[in-house]
């Protein structure tokens, strides 16, 4: 029981459903208000929301950015805890907004104020440093690449449960026959067991436990910080390629020639949540033959395909067959993860993991504007357009990849060659 009690997967999968239950409710929310503010019309719909979503996601990213890297700062030298506990509290207030809004009929702005009130307890960027921060400390060097994939595989797992339930819960009707009250309630309680689980029952690591916990990180000497830089570098042009096309991705499931409802928007998340699961397998498939950048490039090639597949979705069975080939998309990012905590000493975990967040923060941002402020440009020749310049963007990430795997080998073979010892340049 007590090895159970060091687990930060409990805290994963409590903060993905109701996310989950929160995202469904927040995309058909603001459409659905979007909708009857044209009239009805749907290409103008669809761009209303866009210019929603690329606001909101920007303020709450931009705002975060004031407090990821100090609260990472004060985890290093006072535990962890700070990382989960406070984005949390922050996230749970934030989603009480939009129950607000849609009880009172609010304006659309006010959710904005939930956005930056989550940012400024560090958001998102906060709370997964300190879910990548305790992965590192409690699993060994050998073990890591598979730690940091089995988190996100049951942080999808629970996306999965989620979206599947979420998509009934939002069609049942409350007092003065609203939708979707009963299931933003839901999302904020199972968001509150989490935030009470990781402040009153999760073990943290003491710093000295850091310490013996993590053997190899004194034998590391110091950072290659161009190895450092290679793979910040790639995480950040798979983020921007992928991140704003899965926001897009949500409103053109909406529009025709698909016209989903709210049972099928819980269909589609699902499918999307269970590439976690099958990139999880993959993992455990073919990290016997296969070494971390090849899994890596693997993952790159499955979400890149995927997503041009994706472009020429004029049936649902295109879309989940885009799904289907992007079965390995969810192997990058835990598997550059893990590579960087290899080269880092456990007491910087908090603050280098914030700093790779705060930088994917501001990516998120970024890729949100390219892709939110694209997509209604090409509503009316062809709106796929945004996926293949995703498919582009993420392909260059693997350019990283392949010059730091070049460069290992290279160092290897000098090592091998006997060309870095005295003895070889004593014989030159």
């Amino acid at each position: 029981m007590g090895g159970f009690l060091t687990l930060v997967e409990p805290v994963v999968i409590l903060n993905s459903i109701g996310s989950s239950f929160y995202d469904t409710a927040l995309t058909l929310a603001i459409y659905s208000r979007c909708n009857e503010t044209s009239g009805g019309q749907s290409d103008e719909a669809q761009t209303l929301s866009s210019d929603f979503f690329r606001v909101y996601s920007s303020v709450g990213s931009l705002v975060s950015l004031l407090s990821t890297v100090p609260l990472g700062r004060l985890a290093d030298r006072r535990g962890q805890k700070v990382l989960l506990v406070v984005p949390q509290l922050g996230s749970i207030l934030g989603k009480s907004f939009l129950l607000f809004l849609i009880l009172y009929r609010l304006p659309l702005y006010v959710l904005y104020v939930g956005a930056c009130l989550h940012g400024i307890c560090g958001g998102s960027p906060a709370y997964w440093s300190g879910v990548d921060s305790l992965a590192a400390m409690r699993s060994g060097s050998r073990a890591r690449s598979m730690r940091f994939n089995s988190v996100d595989f049951v942080s999808g797992v629970a996306g999965i449960i989620g979206s599947l339930i979420s998509g009934y819960v939002y069609r049942i009707e409350v007092s003065d026959g609203q939708t979707g009250v009963l299931l933003i309630f839901v999302s904020l309680l199972v968001c509150g067991a989490g935030l009470f689980y990781s402040a009153f029952i999760l073990n943290y690591p003491a710093i000295a436990e850091r310490e013996e916990g993590n053997p190899d990180s004194s034998e590391r000497g110091e950072m290659d910080r161009g190895a450092v830089a290679l793979l910040f570098a790639a995480m950040i042009l798979f983020v921007l390629g992928m991140s704003g096309a899965e926001k897009v991705i949500c409103l053109f499931v909406l529009k025709p020639p698909l016209s989903w409802d709210s049972v099928w928007v819980g269909y589609g998340q699902a499918a999307t949540n269970m590439m976690y699961l099958t990139s999880f397998a993959g993992v455990l498939l073919f990290s016997r033959w296969l070494s971390d950048p090849a899994l890596i490039l693997l993952g790159i090639v499955s979400n890149c395909t995927g997503m041009a597949i994706m472009a020429f979705a004029q049936h649902s069975w295109v879309y989940f067959t885009a799904r289907g080939i992007m079965m390995f998309a969810c192997i990058p990012m835990p598997t550059i993860r893990s590579q960087l905590s290899k080269l880092m000493d456990a007491q910087s975990y908090g603050h280098i993991f914030s700093w790779l967040q705060s930088s994917l923060a501001v990516t998120d941002v970024l890729s949100t504007f390219l892709f939110t402020g694209v997509y209604p440009l090409t509503l009316d020749w062809y709106s796929g357009f945004c996926f293949l310049l995703s498919a582009l963007i993420s392909y260059v990430s693997a350019v990283p990849i392949l010059h730091l795997n070049c460069r290992t080998a290279r160092c290897r073979y000098s090592r091998l060659s006997g060309t870095d010892s005295p003895h070889s340049a004593i014989n030159t």
